[in-house]
């Protein structure tokens, strides 16, 4: 890296602006834009999340201190809170939900010969969803019930990296409906909470010869096929193929399942699974399903360290804008993190580098020379990620 560059700018360089600016140009982000583009746009909201910055306001004072600096990291000219909130208001969220896609494909293949704990070829996915709550009197296009405001964000996340693959942002969705959303990959493993048992839509896995593991509900109505024999030493208590007998379940769910349960010694609790895997060993099965919640601690994580609950805007499409923008910047983190081969969480990386953007020094002489002490807060440092 060249030491004579700020290090925000080193990190810039790690944009694929060829393909930014063919989603700016899908969408017209720049029509009829003279001053401040819309790669100006993301490089001033990227900078507020590596920052730590909580409004518009914020971002400017900062950004208006560093003028001096701003030409080499790419913006041209005084960055105004009105301007930049115009920007987010009025330019089309989807220019940086396509530019997020392109990171997430670039990140996906530099973890994709990453272990992430289980000795399975093929792929595996967590899917689940986290709601974000905002006033409804500020967001009144956000109604989630009579009286409360929230969005919700659906994530499907790649165990390879824990890099989320599909991600969809909507006000009022049930988690069972996302299924129709996804486009299954053969072969792959959707790892699912109980929320969304629909057996008609996980017959659709059958049919795509795809597989799922999700947790059964207590009232479950079956009739036993056979059985297998377990090992109840590690905490398997049975496993059976079972066929569904309940009018309506095995209408919509013909076909055979295989049943688990697993008993969690940690938690003292007994776990049910139901898939439509018949060849791997039941115990792995079960420790797929433990990896489920690793979603639950990224969006714990993502929560944390970089600016999604509080919002620069309050229309729909500033808000869409700064999760997309925010994830990108996660995403962009970890592709910087991988490149360099930084031997550091995360979270650390992202607090030096709130702290030294505007230094001129080599990137990689900042992530590996300087020694701090970080906390563990909330049990992040159970994430066992290769790229935290």
């Amino acid at each position: 890296m060249n030491t004579g560059r700020a290090v925000f700018s080193q990190i810039m360089d790690y944009l694929p602006l060829p393909e930014f600016r063919k989603c700016v140009k899908r969408y017209g982000g720049n029509y009829k834009v003279q001053k401040f583009s819309c790669l100006n746009q993301f490089i001033c909201m990227a900078f507020a999340q590596l920052t730590y910055r909580d409004s518009l306001r914020d971002t400017e004072t900062c950004l208006r201190a560093m003028q001096p600096k701003l030409y080499h990291v790419g913006i041209r000219g005084k960055v105004a809170r009105s301007t930049l909130a115009d920007a987010n208001e009025k330019r089309d969220w989807r220019i940086f939900a396509d530019f997020a896609h392109v990171l997430i494909r670039t990140a996906r293949s530099l973890y994709s010969e990453d272990d992430f704990g289980l000795q399975l070829e093929q792929a595996a996915y967590v899917l689940d969803s986290t709601t974000i709550d905002l006033c409804l009197a500020l967001f009144p296009w956000a109604k989630f019930r009579k009286h409360k405001g929230a969005i919700k964000l659906h994530t499907l996340l790649d165990l390879r990296g824990n890099i989320p693959f599909f991600i969809c942002i909507k006000g009022k969705l049930h988690d069972v409906n996302i299924f129709d959303k996804l486009v299954l990959e053969p072969g792959a493993f959707y790892i699912v909470d109980r929320a969304y048992t629909d057996f008609s839509r996980l017959y659709i896995f059958v049919e795509n010869m795809a597989f799922f593991i999700i947790r059964a509900k207590s009232n479950l109505d079956y009739k036993l096929l056979s059985y297998r024999q377990v090992d109840k030493t590690t905490g398997l208590r049975c496993d059976q193929t079972i066929k569904l007998k309940g009018e309506k379940t095995s209408k919509q769910y013909p076909v055979p399942l295989r049943r688990i349960s697993y008993y969690d010694t940690e938690n003292k609790k007994r776990l049910v699974f139901l898939t439509n895997n018949f060849t791997l060993p039941a115990l792995t099965i079960a420790q797929l399903y433990k990896c489920r919640w690793r979603v639950e601690l990224f969006f714990k994580w993502i929560k944390q360290h970089l600016r999604i609950k509080s919002f620069f805007g309050t229309s729909e499409n500033a808000v869409k804008t700064q999760i997309w923008i925010t994830i990108s910047v996660y995403v962009l983190v970890a592709i910087l993190k991988k490149e360099l081969k930084i031997d550091r969480k995360l979270s650390e990386i992202l607090q030096i580098l709130s702290i030294t953007l505007f230094e001129k020094l080599s990137i990689i002489q900042i992530l590996t020379d300087i020694k701090i002490n970080v906390e563990n807060d909330d049990g992040y440092n159970q994430l066992k990620l290769n790229i935290l």
